[in-house]
């Protein structure tokens, strides 16, 4: 038997009448459950009502987004707007939740784009929503149930989305404080974060053996992450020796140095997108260098200063202010200030600074940096309150290249940061699995490293 071969450019199968009626039959319902977080969606609902209060007979709406270009025509893959998960519960592409105003309160209604299953020609056609492509997907119907709001297809949609900086900055507010379900969440983000750790420090034997072990390290964290969660919180930094000054150093691109501290700051984001902060620098060999054990020293006295420092009714910047006064005078000590320890302090000074640029802390949720929606200072000059989540982070920098310090210390950057929950009586340490004194870090990695 001969075939006739057709030659030329392949037909769109969207224009072929035969092949559309073959693909549209013979399909069995697949079982496609909604992706709702256990208890997230009773969380929403008291979210919901919190912003409903603050913004009585304005309508609000906010879209989940979509995932950003990467190049050509694939993307990033798709993590949902922060606010819109708070009020939903959802973390669904292209979703817009619309509030309109009642003389109740408000009135809840989640658009979606609705799945392309068999018999569409997006099943085939769409490979943002056709099942084809990305698989089986729940109906809106199964979503309302879940979620226990108003679902309706997007193209029902008659308003316009809106993110102004003033319900933006509603929103941080009413985020700053968690409820306990979000406490919960963020335990279970930091639990996870401290098995990563333990798993990352038990491949620092094999990255050593690697040109680019900071990758194989920053590897093994990100798997742990997407094995327990949603994925990494933040672009993991792993920083050996005097890459480890370098505050974001996220290109991970150098060798694990046995005899220079490794610098590791993770962060799990849990299927909830709750995401934990941690960072601890330990000695790859199992013991640090007579310098590097002097400068883990003084970050963490202030370490210690600054988690002291967290207490409702205070500002929020006062640990900062607790941190930085310890590390002025570590440094003057060390005959590094050009000026009094005074005048360093002062607002007008702030040489000790060269050292330590960053912030030392920052509220931590559903963003690693979370509630930014705040103006600068109205988010730093808060008051903390019990139920607010923050890190405390001081660390010290002296860059390979520094001329401002003896040659001993160029090259060596050390951070300690943990995740904390402000309580009625002062703070409790969610972190606190993990060493932070000198000793402890030693035996720490000693017993994981071998």
């Amino acid at each position: 038997m001969t075939r006739t071969l057709h030659h030329g450019r392949p037909p769109r199968l969207a224009d072929v009448p035969a092949f559309r009626t073959a693909i549209a039959s013979g399909w069995a319902d697949a079982d496609a459950p909604v992706p709702v977080v256990p208890g997230a969606a009773a969380a929403a609902a008291g979210h919901r009502a919190a912003l409903s209060a603050r913004l009585p007979g304005q309508r609000v709406a906010l879209a989940s987004g979509s995932a950003p270009r990467r190049s050509g025509d694939t993307s990033y893959e798709f993590r949902a707007d922060s606010d819109v998960f708070w009020l939903t519960g959802c973390a669904a592409e292209g979703a817009v939740v619309v509030l309109e105003p009642t003389p109740a309160g408000h009135e809840a209604t989640l658009y979606l784009p609705p799945p392309a299953g068999p018999g569409e020609a997006g099943f085939f056609a769409d490979p943002d929503h056709g099942e084809l492509w990305i698989g089986p997907q729940p109906g809106l119907a199964s979503w309302s149930a879940a979620l226990d709001l108003a679902v309706r297809p997007l193209a029902e949609l008659t308003v316009e989305p809106t993110d102004g900086p003033d319900l933006r900055a509603v929103l941080a507010e009413l985020r700053m404080v968690k409820d306990d379900w979000e406490v919960a969440q963020l335990r279970a983000a930091v639990d996870a974060t401290v098995a990563g750790f333990h798993a990352v420090l038990a491949e620092v034997p094999t990255a050593m053996t690697h040109p680019r072990g900071e990758r194989w390290l920053q590897g093994t964290f990100d798997r742990h992450a997407r094995t327990l969660g949603n994925g990494p919180g933040y672009a993991s930094i792993v920083a050996s020796g005097p890459h480890a000054p370098t505050l974001h150093w996220t290109r991970c691109d150098g060798p694990i140095l046995p005899d220079q501290a490794l610098l590791l700051d993770l962060g799990v984001e849990i299927d909830s997108l709750y995401t934990a902060d941690v960072t601890r620098t330990v000695p790859p060999s199992g013991r640090f260098s007579p310098v590097q054990r002097e400068v883990h020293d003084l970050v963490e006295r202030a370490h210690r200063a600054g988690l002291a420092a967290v207490r409702p009714g205070v500002s929020f910047s006062e640990f900062h202010h607790a941190s930085m006064e310890v590390v002025a005078t570590g440094l003057s000590d060390w005959g590094l200030l050009p000026v009094s320890v005074d005048e360093a302090l002062s607002p007008a000074g702030q040489q000790h600074r060269r050292y330590l640029a960053c912030g030392v802390g920052h509220h931590l949720g559903l963003d690693v940096h979370d509630c930014l929606g705040l103006p600068r200072e109205e988010h730093a000059d808060g008051t903390l309150a019990p139920g607010m989540a923050l890190t405390v982070e001081p660390g010290l920098y002296f860059h390979a290249h520094d001329r401002t310090v003896p040659p001993e210390l160029r090259g060596v950057g050390v951070r300690l940061e943990d995740d904390l929950l402000v309580t009625a009586t002062g703070n409790e340490v969610l972190s606190a699995a993990l060493p932070i004194d000198a000793d402890g870090v030693e035996r720490w990695a000693q017993a994981a490293i071998g």
